[in-house]
């Protein structure tokens, strides 16, 4: 096939972003409504089984290209820039948990002994990291936003995959309220931030590994907390505070590498 034969770039998009979406749901029929802690993890390795080798395989058919393109580079090239992701989150929402518990605005009980709920928080991250964190990065901000990125602004490309990781939650059934789809537009935004100040989705890993851990820790999924006002804990603590903090601390410690304006480079194409 000569670089000329390829589908066109909103081809390409369409296949890969509505090939996730039949992964998500196919794996969520199989594995049932009801959740336990085995199907979530069968569920986890699936998920990156299945999303790693899909983008894989589109990148090497439909776009021609290798694979460098992606934005993930080696753990030992990117693991600083997963650590910043991570701290970006984590410190200013361990601020905001001190806010909401300092003013009474939330009360969190123990349901279990501390050793289990960071047996539970140790488990979330790898199945957090193979569930979501690694495959929505790489096929929303590896894959669908750098396409977008080679033919529009960066901004524009940020948004467009932020609008793509909207639609997906929808029809996945994760974002079906008003409020949840607007957290999943918000969420890709800062994401998909990170994807064009840093260049790689490293970093944007290691948010999404921090955010959705903390989320299901204290939330049904890691059931070891009993959460009074655990809407206000969601928006501010970890929602409006870390988000904020990140934004800030992303555009300072980038403010020399990023250009809104800038088309992304698209490697020379794979021979054979």
């Amino acid at each position: 096939m000569s670089a000329g034969s390829r589908p066109a770039l909103p081809w390409r998009i369409l296949v890969v972003a509505g090939a996730a979406v039949l992964v998500w749901l196919v794996l969520g029929a199989l594995l049932g409504p009801d959740y336990d802690r085995l199907s979530h993890a069968i569920g986890a390795v699936l998920t990156t089984a299945v999303v790693v080798p899909l983008v894989l395989v589109a990148r090497r058919v439909l776009d021609r290209r290798p694979w460098a393109g992606l934005g993930l580079p080696s753990l030992r090239a990117g693991w600083r820039r997963l650590l910043f992701g991570m701290a970006c989150w984590l410190v200013p929402a361990a601020a905001g948990f001190a806010l909401c518990l300092g003013l009474g605005w939330v009360e969190i009980g123990v349901r279990t002994s501390v050793a289990d709920a960071l047996r539970v928080a140790a488990l979330l991250v790898v199945l957090v990291l193979l569930k979501e964190a690694l495959p929505e990065e790489l096929v929303f901000r590896g894959y669908l936003q750098h396409h977008l990125a080679t033919r529009l602004p960066a901004w524009q490309a940020v948004i467009g995959q932020a609008v793509l990781f909207t639609v997906f939650g929808f029809l996945t059934g994760a974002a079906r309220s008003v409020d949840r789809l607007a957290l999943f537009f918000v969420f890709a935004l800062l994401l998909g931030a990170f994807r064009a100040a840093t260049g790689d989705i490293w970093a944007g890993i290691g948010l999404h590994v921090a955010f959705q851990t903390v989320a299901q820790l204290f939330g049904d999924v890691g059931a070891v907390f009993d959460v009074v006002g655990a809407n206000v804990l969601g928006v501010v603590a970890m929602g409006a505070v870390p988000f904020s903090v990140s934004w800030i601390v992303l555009r300072h410690r980038y403010r020399d590498h990023l250009n809104w304006n800038a088309l992304a480079p698209e490697p020379a194409r794979q021979s054979g």
